[in-house]
């Protein structure tokens, strides 16, 4: 599956198929930390990603105004 990381903006190749959760953990990131999209839609961490899928990964950023 071809991986978008955007922090920081990479692409990489990943063998699935797989659960998200092991694809965060592949790539050393934290589970809770970033939100993965296939498409238009969020995945869980338990749902199987298939070879053929674009996903994209962004950490999760939180803020408010003051």
């Amino acid at each position: 599956m071809l991986v978008h990381l955007s922090h920081p903006q990479r692409q990489v190749e990943i063998k699935g198929p797989k659960r998200t959760k092991e694809l965060l953990r592949e790539l050393n990131l934290v589970i809770e930390a970033h939100l993965v999209i296939r498409g238009d839609e969020l995945v869980t961490e338990d749902e199987m990603l298939a070879d053929a899928d674009q996903i994209e990964i962004r950490p999760v950023i939180s803020g408010g105004s003051v």
